[in-house]
């Protein structure tokens, strides 16, 4: 059996890597991917959590905060991308640096 541990390392280097994708690009998409990197760490943990918790089978707590998570994940998707098109379509760019939008 797999140590709790392993998982919240692993967890820790997915936040990481995400952390790390959203605030260190520049590019739109690449944001919105790092974001989603942390939110899949945090999925980790739950699941991880609710797995090694006080009887498993009986509280699906973890599971259940896991779908709401990848639910507003996917929400989230489709806003941004959604306003990723939106800003190239207008500005020929995804480049965070260059869109000053409140400039005209």
């Amino acid at each position: 059996m797999v140590p709790l541990s392993w998982y919240l390392i692993l967890s820790a280097f997915v936040f990481s890597a995400g952390l790390f994708a959203a605030l260190g690009r520049r590019n739109a998409i690449a944001v919105l991917m790092g974001i989603e990197l942390m939110l899949n760490a945090a999925n980790i943990n739950l699941v991880a959590f609710w797995r090694f918790g006080v009887a498993p089978a009986e509280n699906l707590e973890g599971q259940i905060f896991a779908l709401f998570v990848i639910a507003v994940a996917a929400a989230e998707v489709a806003i941004g991308l959604a306003l990723i098109i939106s800003v190239y379509r207008n500005r020929r760019t995804v480049n965070l640096d260059d869109l000053d939008l409140l400039k005209g």
